[in-house]
């Protein structure tokens, strides 16, 4: 029989220990939390989403993303706009200096993925456990729409973007 708790022991730990890899050397290198990076990053390939879409890329709170977005539009890092599709809502760009700061941070964390999984396993194996990982997660969303929709629980609500085991700051 599959071992399935010590699966998810070994996914939770390698996720917190890639997580504070990755952010350590993020803030050594640019005083940048990893999760700022990410909405950063998420903002330079995907020019002018709204707070709805960034919360929905990351699967958390619109109040969790705002507080982020406000500390990065705070640090010059990012701008609201108002949105020419809809008045009710702004659009999230990068300044030039999110641009050049997610431009160096990125290769930081290219580096880092390359170093902590890239030179331990193959390209074939960071393919194959990529798959499994994905039909994983589809699986999981797939369980909690269908309790959701028989109004069954519990169900996950939205978390709030965060350092995994830690509070959200």
């Amino acid at each position: 029989m599959a071992d399935l708790k010590r699966l998810y022991r070994e996914l939770v730990s390698l996720e917190i220990e890639l997580w504070n890899g990755i952010q350590e050397r993020l803030r050594a290198e640019y005083d940048l939390p990893l999760t700022s990076f990410e909405v950063l990053h998420m903002l330079s390939r995907r020019p002018g989403p709204r707070i709805q879409d960034i919360a929905e890329e990351f699967s958390i709170t619109v109040g969790g993303t705002s507080k982020v977005v406000d500390r990065l539009e705070a640090a010059g890092l990012c701008e609201r706009r108002a949105n020419p599709n809809d008045r009710r809502s702004s659009i999230v760009e990068l300044t030039p200096g999110g641009r050049k700061l997610v431009a160096g941070a990125l290769k930081v964390f290219e580096d880092e993925l390359e170093l902590r999984i890239g030179s331990v396993i193959s390209e074939r194996s960071v393919s194959e456990v990529t798959a499994v990982l994905g039909t994983l997660r589809a699986a999981g969303r797939a369980l909690d729409a269908e309790r959701k929709a028989a109004g069954q629980t519990p169900v996950p609500g939205a978390r709030a973007l965060k350092q995994p085991g830690r509070p959200a700051s």
